[in-house]
């Protein structure tokens, strides 16, 4: 892929090349140096300052129910061959349901329904019960020979999201498979596999929660989903996708991002041991070294509006109906913003990234994953101060959410 600059050169980069995905900031800087603001090639704006993605995100007139036009989309889809398969697919059904791509009103109507267990009082007093998690977590392992991702990241999150929506516990892991394949639609760009195996993901989600909601229909049960049955039922909530859509959505969104954020922030302590010093020596700097994890390297990369009207940002204008890509993480990387944007920090003052987006659309879970991201960040720093690396991390091929596969360690040093 290329992107044309404001000088007329072009920055060649592939996100799903292995040495993107490992490490995207150098291009991120040079946009931010080169064109913050530029026409990408496959239409649209391109922003990556970080006053002009804030801006956007917080626009009413920037829309995520439209961010490609139909026409466009079937003529791209037609022109790489994946339109029968698009039309086949699970897909833009869900697409037409999800909150994420919803506006105003139904926007708010399903939003309201979901946020009663995402306020931050009521997470806030899941701290206990999430560090119980992890306690349980940590006791069975060995700790000389542990992957971050595989016994803590992904388990952890997954653990909270599934007691919070009412969801068995035990059958996490086959939900798991099906969200990593679904959150690469995402991404700008994949090939048939990876979209057939996204559908696949899918169409797995719409049978289980299909034969879960059936079931507690009769006996709902605590948690968010019997709460989301009832609304649904007596007329002032959910239709039946919107029911199936939002639950494939919220299991997703309540693990991959704090998955991400642990994984990502280990990883930066690895490579900033001074930092990590500052931590074991004072662990109140935990809330807002969260903060500045969430700036440095962030869960979520890149995020998409389109303009409802005419939108004057960056010296250009977004005309009404044209798309805009906002690159978040360039944005959190902005030297007009942050000193020091490439440098890791915990005791930075005052960080306030873009990571979690803003506005009406601003991340649901946000407050979990923060307080997620310091239960697990904190217990390691403060009982296995001198963790340490034992193998090379993998990253995940997804470009939108960014993440570790794998992060090999031992908790004795």
């Amino acid at each position: 892929m290329t992107e044309t600059t404001g000088a007329g050169t072009q920055v060649f980069f592939n996100p799903f090349e292995p040495s993107f995905r490992e490490d995207p900031y150098p291009f991120y800087r040079r946009i931010l140096d080169e064109a913050p603001v530029h026409r990408s090639l496959i239409g649209g704006w391109v922003l990556a300052r970080y006053a002009d993605v804030n801006a956007v995100l917080r626009d009413p007139r920037a829309s995520t129910g439209s961010i490609m036009d139909p026409n466009q989309r079937k003529a791209l889809l037609e022109a790489s061959g994946m339109w029968e398969i698009w039309m086949q697919s699970a897909v833009p059904e869900f697409m037409d349901n999800i909150v994420l791509l919803k506006d105003q009103p139904d926007h708010t109507r399903i939003r309201s329904l979901m946020s009663r267990i995402f306020t931050p009082r009521a997470i806030e007093g899941l701290r206990p019960r999430i560090q119980q998690i992890l306690d349980d977590l940590l006791a069975d392992l060995d700790p000389s020979e542990v992957d971050l991702i595989r016994d803590i990241a992904f388990p952890l999150p997954a653990l909270v999201i599934c007691e919070m929506l009412g969801l068995p516990t035990d059958e996490r892991e086959e939900l798991k498979a099906w969200s990593a394949a679904a959150a690469r639609l995402l991404d700008p760009i994949m090939d048939a596999d990876v979209f057939n195996a996204a559908d696949a993901g899918l169409k797995g989600f719409n049978e289980y929660f299909t034969d879960l909601v059936a079931r507690r229909r009769s006996t709902p049960g605590e948690g968010l989903l019997g709460d989301l049955i009832a609304a649904e039922e007596d007329g002032r909530g959910l239709t039946d996708a919107e029911l199936l859509t939002n639950l494939v959505f919220l299991f997703g969104a309540g693990h991959e991002t704090t998955q991400n954020l642990i994984g990502n922030a280990t990883l930066a302590l690895l490579r900033n041991p001074d930092e990590r010093a500052k931590l074991v020596a004072d662990p109140s700097l935990m809330k807002g070294a969260v903060e500045e994890f969430l700036r440095y390297d962030p869960p979520v990369q890149v995020t998409g509006r389109s303009a409802l009207e005419p939108i004057d940002v960056g010296g250009i204008t977004i005309e009404e109906g044209e798309r805009v890509i906002l690159l978040l993480a360039a944005a959190n990387r902005d030297g007009a913003q942050f000193d020091d944007p490439d440098g890791l920090d915990v005791a930075r003052p005052d960080v306030h990234p873009v990571s979690f987006g803003g506005g009406i659309h601003f991340c649901l879970g946000a407050a979990l994953a923060r307080v997620e991201g310091q239960v697990v960040l904190g217990t390691l720093v403060e009982r296995y101060p001198e963790f340490a690396q034992t193998g090379d991390p993998a990253w995940r091929e997804n470009f939108t959410l960014r993440g570790l596969s794998k992060l090999p360690l031992s908790l004795t040093g």
